[in-house]
Order: C-alpha cells, then structure tokens, then sequence
C-alpha cells in the first residue's frame, strides 16, 4: 500500500472526507451493498445509511465484495429511509433521489458549489426508490443511458454517481 501511496484503513477513517452521503433503500443484495462500500471509499464519502432490510455489516457476503471497506466507511441503520433522509436534512445536506421519473435531472448537468452537501438515495434492485424516499427529496437525478435497458445494476449507478459528484469536490479542494 505504502508503494502505491495509500492511506491505511486507520488513516483513511481519519481523513477528509466529500460532503456526500449515500442512502440505501431497501437493496436486498449484500454483493451490492459491499460494492457500495467500496465505491464510497474509493470516493471519500462522508457515509453510508443503510434503510429497511438492507443487510449490514459485519457479514462474509457483504464483506466478499467490500474487501475492507465497512472498516473505512461510516454507516448508521435506519428503520426508514425517509428517517435517513431527514437526519440528512437536518445536517444540511440536500437529498437528491437517483431515479429515472417526472423532473428528473440528467447526471452531467449537477452542479456543484464549494459548500454544497448532497446525499444520494439508491433504490431497491427491482423496484427502485420507494415513492415515499422520493417524495421527501428535493430533486432527482438520473444517469443519461443509450442502449435498450435503461436501468443499471445498483452499485454500478453507485459509482457512476458518486464518481461525478466526488471529482466536482475533489477539483474545487484543489
């Protein structure tokens, strides 16, 4: 790790964090969630809310795909989602639900200021955001697609999000 210039996993708990915070409704799959872990510490997010019946850590399942990173990211469970997003709201944080729907905004067009603080909420693998997590943000993003699915896989939508909304922080820090 060192040879490569990374940070440890006491480091990297220690370390400055993207004012990001990743909301999971209801994703059934503990391969995804791991991956979600690991995308939000590649990415630095300040956490993670796990909702409903998502699974958590500590779980050889979540662990197979997260390889380490329920050690590095902070999360919390939640009954609810909705009671995620509102301890987000009430930190300031502005909650954008990551769903193809009426009003939606197209990925690229999110932007960004110095003291933005946005938490993103990802749906359940086969029905997507419940109506409930929808109604209580404040905008929807979704990510432009031009095949013939216009659906991906949830940790996929993970990374492509977090990875646009992270570099906007990371290139105003520098």
């Amino acid at each position: 790790m060192s040879e490569l210039n990374r940070l440890t996993a006491d480091e990297t708990k220690e370390a400055q964090k993207h004012p990001i915070i990743v909301i999971l409704d209801d994703i059934r799959s503990m391969h995804n969630v791991g991956s979600i872990f690991r995308s939000s510490d590649a990415f630095a997010v300040t956490s993670i809310s796990l909702c409903g019946y998502t699974p958590t850590p500590p779980h050889r399942d979540i662990n197979k795909t997260a390889l380490g990173a329920t050690e590095t990211v902070a999360w919390e469970h939640f009954g609810t989602t909705v009671e995620a997003i509102n301890a987000a709201k009430n930190l300031g944080y502005q909650v954008a639900a990551i769903e193809q729907t009426h009003g939606s905004k197209s990925l690229e067009t999110i932007k960004l200021s110095a003291d933005s603080k946005i938490a993103v909420v990802l749906g359940n693998e086969v029905t997507g955001v419940c109506e409930e997590a929808i109604a209580a943000s404040d905008f929807y993003i979704e990510i432009p697609q031009w095949g013939a699915k216009h659906s991906l896989n949830v940790s996929v939508t993970a990374g492509v999000v977090l990875w646009e909304l992270a570099k906007q922080f990371a290139f105003k820090q520098t």
